[in-house]
């Protein structure tokens, strides 16, 4: 009789112990999850785009290489000279995602990931500069062509402005803006050093579009043009031309990038 009723609660201990267990393992995985899962969500968010090579440490705090790509079986590849750390915590608001590259990263810029009733909000910090930060424009030429035919120098600019980004099912929203200055470009297709300084303004309006907006601060080589961003991508019709006294210097670069009418090279992207 004894050992009859001793079974059970051996038994329930035996579950007990398993549970524990189970439990631990799974609490161990998640704290030791490799940098390698983190590098695998980001190949598969950009569709192999952007890639970070090397990666090293824990999902939670580690360190790679920054690598832009044109894409599954491309050949074309840029990566830039210095590592990309981060660190991520839980937070009040969620999850916050600390950022650090020494080459390119402005100070005091971090991503709060909050969840949602089927959703992820993901909000943009930075100083008080707005910037996110800056990136040498050769790193672009990664993306393949036409990128690695123009082979643009000079540098980038982000910065964001009351940015977030909402992640619905397999949708995005933009909300607030995003500048994107191409600073002093030039490119091997032309004689012109540099050609110009240029602004890409992305800014989410009510309806869940993100509207797009190109154009010339200042140079030789004058750009305008409007689109937008959904779902297959971004979208955007303009035009490029020479300004006054400039136009021999371009004509090469302005046949390439466009299709030519008159003085004035249509550009169409999407």
């Amino acid at each position: 009789m004894l050992n009859r009723s001793r079974a059970p609660n051996r038994h329930r201990h035996s579950l007990w112990a398993l549970a524990g267990a189970l439990l631990g393992a799974l609490a161990g995985a998640l704290v030791f999850a490799p940098a390698a899962w983190l590098a695998q969500g980001v190949q598969s968010a950009s569709h192999g785009r952007l890639l970070l090579a090397d990666a090293q440490g824990t999902v939670w705090q580690g360190h790679a290489l920054m690598v832009l790509t044109g894409g599954p079986g491309s050949r074309d590849a840029a990566v830039l000279p210095s590592r990309l750390e981060w660190r991520l915590g839980v937070s009040s608001q969620g999850l916050k995602l600390g950022l650090a590259q020494a080459c390119c990263i402005a100070p005091e810029v971090s991503l709060t990931l909050a969840p949602g009733w089927g959703q992820w909000r993901v909000n943009i910090q930075t100083g008080a500069s707005k910037e996110i930060g800056q990136w040498p424009a050769g790193w672009l030429e990664g993306l393949g062509a036409p990128l690695n035919t123009l082979r643009p120098a000079g540098h980038l600019r982000l910065s964001a402005h009351d940015a977030s980004v909402v992640r619905k099912g397999q949708g995005a929203a933009l909300g607030g803006r995003l500048e994107l200055d191409l600073l002093q470009t030039s490119s091997r297709l032309s004689t012109l050093d540099p050609l110009g300084s240029y602004r890409l303004t992305l800014t989410g309006d009510a309806q869940g579009s993100t509207l797009v907006n190109l154009l010339t601060l200042e140079g030789a080589l004058q750009l305008s043009g409007q689109g937008q961003v959904d779902a297959k991508g971004l979208h955007l019709r303009g035009e490029a031309r020479a300004s006054s006294g400039q136009e021999a210097a371009l004509n090469n670069l302005l046949n390439i990038i466009g299709r030519r009418t008159g003085a004035v090279s249509v550009l169409s992207i999407g």
